[in-house]
């Protein structure tokens, strides 16, 4: 019991394992189209880290100081391994995903894009697929952004569930209702389960089949009554199937 609740406070809460999860999922897209690199792969760990903490804790006021150094830390430390690894469109590409970032909560804003009602969901969706579909590859990749973009949009409705009861903006949950979130979640999962089969190696496609059925079964089970580890734990771990289940195809091949 001390393990878990230590694992939850600096692991989970610390957003580690949120950051390790879309770091795994662009592992996935990375490994598939043949171009992994583990420079790329810090690179992304740390956007995602960097953007995450931010995005917790920039309302906190005794620890955002704090925050903001380590992210320009992480900033200066990005740039370096674009530069070194990689080239100036990269660069740019990364800029712009984190402007978007930046954009998604910032108090400095008059209205945060995630206080728009409904947008929020396709938002982190569209962040996290421009960094598989754009930021890693040399061109823009529609059917990897397809997929990422539903895929994560379709996870990011759960926690919507979750919060409905404290959610001072509308949700899918508060205007649709549960089960027709639910609904909609199973659509986004289905159409991105058709675009991976469609167009990812035969072993990959297989492995994100694996993983849409396994969020299907985790959505169904979605209720804002459940412990917060449902969703911090299990749900977040959806993004990191994929990844686990390549890896363990090459173990039993």
């Amino acid at each position: 019991m001390q393990f878990l609740k230590l694992a939850k406070k600096y692991v989970i809460d610390s957003q580690i394992y949120v950051s390790l999860m879309g770091t795994s999922l662009a592992a996935f897209f990375m490994l598939e189209q043949k171009i992994f690199r583990w420079p790329t792969l810090l690179l992304i760990f740390i956007t995602y880290f960097s953007g995450y903490l931010y995005t917790k804790y920039q309302l906190d006021k005794r620890k955002f100081f704090r925050i903001l150094i380590f992210n320009c830390i992480c900033g200066v430390v990005s740039v370096i391994l674009i530069l070194k690894n990689h080239n100036e469109i990269r660069l740019l590409k990364w800029a712009i995903i984190v402007v978007l970032g930046l954009l998604y909560n910032s108090f400095f804003l008059e209205r945060f894009i995630r206080k728009i009602p409904l947008f929020k969901v396709f938002y982190v969706g569209l962040t996290w697929a421009l960094i598989n579909s754009w930021l890693i590859l040399p061109e823009f990749n529609l059917p990897i952004f397809l997929i990422s973009w539903l895929f994560i949009a379709a996870l990011v409705l759960p926690f919507d569930i979750r919060d409905m009861n404290s959610d001072d903006i509308v949700t899918f949950p508060i205007l649709i209702g549960v089960q027709r979130t639910k609904f909609l979640a199973y659509i986004l999962l289905f159409v991105a389960c058709l675009v991976s089969l469609g167009y990812l190696s035969f072993h990959f496609a297989f492995c994100f089949l694996i993983t849409t059925i396994i969020s299907f079964l985790l959505i169904n089970f979605s209720e804002n009554n459940r412990r917060e580890s449902y969703f911090s734990f299990y749900v977040e771990s959806c993004s990191g199937i994929p990844l686990l289940c390549v890896v363990l195809y090459w173990l039993v091949n």
